[in-house]
């Protein structure tokens, strides 16, 4: 089976973590026996780069002798039509959700990025979420939800001492984890921080942020701080939270994604009721409190990379199926 996999996001020397997951993921189905190409572009809102990046997809489609395409985000696959070969898209969020401004709305260009991401969806062979709820954007379309994995090697637990000291954190203070981009208003580092201020005085709580970090120093700060905070206006299936309950770090989250889902069996996350800073903190209290580990890690060993790869290739015979081709 020859695969094209075109993406808008991938690692590069400017932007190393830049759709990381998907080069995981990349490198699964590699080892699968899949054979795969990579066509990755930079799309940043232009259309002549869109137009650059077409003209590339297009020769690679007609040349390539290629049994299925594979677009990740809705966005890329514009770049698959006129559709000669089976598409498989896999939404991760932000394409059916839009682009939300620094006022928590949504941007004209998100609305575009909506209807064009629900236009791919109709014209897909076959289509992936990487959660539920996200499926609710895509009514009355057949849907496989298939979340992305993790490197489980790399994400594990070890003592949260050894973890500060490597990273030069204080050994005593409670340490609260925002790994996110706080330019990026989908965060809504604001709000993170404005529910951090409202914790007690004397726990001294530090918010710490994990923004542009190298991946495989993402594991250090996860067991280096007593909670994850998550405060996004919306996720697809965030794997920040995964990489989090893989360290058994706790979690507290607003109900964003399919956080409900990865964090609900987990005794010591916190789902918070709503977004104000209030129920936050609350949240924060509860976490700090204890200042203890939970059991994550046994609710995310599903998300093995090797059984999810065996799970995509399903579909990728699904869609060749489909198109009068047999594999």
């Amino acid at each position: 089976m020859r695969v094209l996999m075109i993406t808008c996001e991938w690692p590069s020397t400017m932007s190393p973590n830049s759709g990381i997951f998907v080069a995981r993921q990349v490198e699964s189905l590699r080892q699968a026996g899949v054979d795969i190409d990579i066509f990755h572009f930079r799309g940043a809102k232009s259309p002549r780069n869109y137009m650059r990046a077409w003209r590339g997809a297009q020769h690679r489609l007609s040349h390539g002798g290629y049994d299925v395409v594979h677009a990740q985000w809705g966005q890329s696959a514009l770049l698959t039509f006129p559709k000669r070969l089976p598409l498989v898209v896999t939404f991760r969020g932000s394409d059916l959700n839009g682009d939300f401004g620094k006022n928590g709305r949504l941007t004209a260009s998100g609305r575009v990025l909506r209807v064009l991401s629900r236009w791919m969806a109709d014209r897909a062979d076959q289509i992936i979420v990487v959660s539920k709820r996200l499926a609710s954007r895509i009514p009355g379309l057949p849907y496989h939800v298939i979340p992305s994995g993790l490197d489980l090697d790399l994400f594990h637990p070890m003592p949260l001492e050894e973890a500060r000291s490597r990273l030069g954190l204080p050994i005593g203070k409670p340490l609260i984890l925002f790994a996110a981009d706080p330019s990026n208003p989908l965060k809504r580092y604001a709000l993170a921080k404005a529910a951090v201020a409202l914790l007690s005085p004397r726990r001294e709580a530090e918010l710490v942020i994990a923004s542009g970090v190298p991946h495989v120093l993402m594991p250090c700060y996860m067991n280096a701080c007593d909670a994850l905070l998550v405060t996004s206006i919306n996720e697809g299936s965030p794997n920040v939270v995964k990489e989090a309950l893989a360290c058994n770090l706790p979690v507290v989250s607003v109900d964003v994604g399919d956080v409900q889902q990865r964090i609900g069996p987990v005794k010591g996350c916190v789902l918070c009721g709503d977004d104000s800073p209030e129920t936050i903190a609350s949240g924060l209290e509860r976490i700090l409190h204890t200042r203890g580990r939970v059991d994550g890690r046994r609710a995310v060993l599903d998300l093995d990379e090797r059984a999810l790869a065996e799970r995509t290739i399903a579909v990728y015979k699904e869609a060749i199926r489909g198109s009068g081709k047999w594999v």
